[in-house]
């Protein structure tokens, strides 16, 4: 008897417990919050290229752009040295800890002529870059915004200045003006904007199809202002692009120039002439030419490694 009344009594307590099996409960409400759903909430992020570490790649090219940046705004106070002071007495010395990157012909050290001349360097890339972009900017717009005619003929002329070599075309034009920096910033600028009115140009025909574009058309606003207002900050990722590739060529090319007598006139320091000087030298001075031609090697390999960066990146975005 005391057994069935105690089975009675458990048999009451389990029918007065709500049942919990045919109720649907939010899963939110049992787990706040978890680890996985907070990496699931973070995947748009990484989906569209940003990530936590950026590739070492990237760091390498940061870190010696920001060192060519810093290099030419200071360089009064980094360089050792006066750039153009002389030793005769100490002329094709190996480096030493008075010179870490040794001395030239006329006794100069070349660590201080290496840092005054990353800042013709950086003078001839950035302001290369700055006009050939104007100048890219305007001709492709006026040629993708108007089309025809227009078209036609701006297309033609950078054809044609496309169809020589652009080294040769800034030698004749470095030979016209007469050697100097100014000229080769102007000879530079005037061969470099092709590059930048085709990208516009072809931005320009596919971005005029996009709705916006053709709502603003059809509300008959100037096309000058849809050009500004709708276009042209579109254009903003592939023109910074191709900025950072112009200006590694910008520099390569004013080394070039340089070289050959054409760009900086001695006794002003830079890269390419510094390459021309040691040249003669080569067999029992070789620090003459080394560090030069690796200043400039580090430098364009940085800018390349932020330019594919940012293509890659971009791309991701768009597709």
């Amino acid at each position: 008897m005391t057994t069935m009344r105690e089975d009675e009594r458990t048999r009451g307590q389990r029918a007065e417990t709500p049942g919990t099996s045919g109720r649907q409960t939010d899963p939110a409400a049992r787990t706040p919050s978890s680890p996985a759903s907070r990496s699931r909430s973070s995947r748009p992020l990484r989906a569209y290229g940003w990530r936590r570490r950026p590739p070492a790649a990237v760091v390498f090219g940061a870190a010696i752009l920001a060192t060519l940046v810093l290099t030419a705004a200071f360089a009064e106070g980094l360089s050792p040295y006066h750039p153009n002071a002389q030793d005769l007495a100490a002329n094709l010395a190996a480096p030493s800890p008075a010179h870490p990157l040794g001395q030239d012909k006329l006794g100069r050290d070349q660590l201080s002529r290496l840092i005054y001349g990353s800042r013709v360097s950086l003078q001839v890339g950035a302001l290369t870059v700055g006009i050939s972009l104007l100048i890219g900017v305007i001709v492709g717009g006026v040629a993708g915004s108007l089309g025809g005619r227009a078209d036609f003929w701006l297309m033609r002329v950078v054809d044609i200045l496309l169809a020589f070599p652009g080294i040769l075309l800034a030698i004749a034009m470095s030979a016209v003006l007469g050697p100097s920096l100014v000229n080769v910033i102007i000879a530079l600028s005037l061969i470099g904007w092709t590059g930048y009115a085709r990208l516009v140009r072809g931005e320009v025909l596919s971005l005029r199809e996009r709705e916006h574009v053709e709502a603003a058309t059809a509300l008959g606003l100037p096309r000058t202002r849809i050009f500004l207002r709708h276009v042209l900050p579109l254009l903003a990722a592939p023109l910074v692009v191709q900025a950072t590739f112009g200006m590694a060529g910008a520099i390569v090319a004013e080394a070039s120039l340089s070289f050959l007598g054409l760009g900086v006139q001695p006794p002003a320091p830079s890269w390419g002439s510094m390459l021309n000087e040691g040249r003669s030298f080569l067999m029992i001075a070789p620090h003459l030419t080394l560090f030069p031609g690796l200043a400039i090697t580090l430098t364009v390999l940085g800018l390349h490694f932020l330019g594919d960066h940012l293509r890659d990146r971009l791309d991701r975005r768009a597709a």
